[in-house]
């Protein structure tokens, strides 16, 4: 039987859920329409708004996914909240990540997206978010499986 602590935190993933495959859909369009533009030595204004959508829309689907989703399956896994590598090692048994190492790259990288990356190498930037892009999009499928096969036990 489920406590009432359970019900919520079950209903807060679903929603939690919902919210990170829209992100992850608009993470997809984003990086498609990116990897079309390619990497340049300068970019067109509309190439760069492009490109700072993809940044967003990674950082937003990252954090989703870090802080909200991985949190709530914790949490409803009765598993104590601990730092964020315990979150990702946690992730990795579940076989919901590939590498707990990956993620803590992913992690990196949205850190350099919110503190603002106008001052790095922008090419590089973008390479490395179009490359891990794929991957946050692969683990939210994955994690819609995990969730659909976890016991209800109302």
């Amino acid at each position: 039987m489920k406590t009432e602590k359970q019900k919520a935190l079950s209903a807060e993933l679903k929603i939690q859920i919902l919210a990170l495959k829209k992100a992850a859909n608009l993470l997809s369009y984003s990086s498609d329409k990116c990897s079309k533009i390619g990497m340049k030595k300068e970019y067109s204004i509309e190439e760069l708004e492009a490109f700072d959508a993809l940044t967003s829309r990674f950082a937003r689907t990252s954090d989703l996914l870090t802080q909200k989703v991985f949190a709530l399956i914790d949490a409803l896994l009765l598993e104590e909240p601990g730092t964020f590598i315990d979150k990702l090692n946690r992730a990795e048994k579940r076989g919901l990540i590939q590498s707990a190492y990956v993620f803590k790259e992913i992690r990196e990288l949205r850190n350099l997206i919110a503190h603002e990356y106008i001052n790095e190498d922008i090419n590089n930037l973008f390479k490395s978010i179009l490359k891990y892009s794929p991957i946050l999009i692969q683990v939210v499928i994955a994690i819609e499986v995990f969730v659909e096969r976890l016991p209800e036990q109302d």
